[in-house]
């Protein structure tokens, strides 16, 4: 087991590495869109990456409606193995929709043997999302 101190010290060592070692300015919250944000998640049990509609339900609705419209290109063009979930709740009981892609293997971020696996994860596949938001992204604020 970690401490809480040791813990911390590991995921900031990770997220350090994952900066120098793909330097790059992702999108994450910057999406000009209220509500919708990219999300990259790894704990001592699994990774994933996400694109999460955290607003009020009216504007939640809007763009999960959008985003469904898109399902087809985003999982034929893509990322085939997108799950979408209109209805996600997180740790905190928290409601929002979320699309997200889990990496299929055991992972740890207390574990620095699986970090290389994950950052090429994350590296490729929030790549992809955002190429996607891109180009879609009109559609999506419609």
């Amino acid at each position: 087991m970690f401490s809480k101190e040791e813990s911390r010290k590991l995921k900031q060592e990770f997220w350090t590495s994952f900066g120098k070692s793909f330097p790059r300015k992702w999108i994450l919250y910057n999406t000009k869109l209220k509500g919708l944000s990219f999300k990259f998640h790894f704990d001592t049990k699994s990774a994933l990456i996400a694109l999460d509609l955290e607003d009020d339900l009216e504007n939640r609705i809007k763009y999960w409606e959008k985003l469904e419209a898109l399902k087809s290109i985003l999982l034929d063009d893509y990322m085939p193995d997108a799950i979408f979930e209109e209805t996600y709740f997180l740790d905190n009981e928290k409601e929002i929709s979320r699309i997200y892609l889990p990496l299929e293997q055991k992972v740890s971020i207390h574990n620095k043997n699986t970090w290389r696996d994950v950052m090429e994860f994350f590296n490729k596949n929030m790549g992809l999302f955002e190429a996607f938001f891109e180009e879609y992204k009109e559609v999506i604020e419609g």
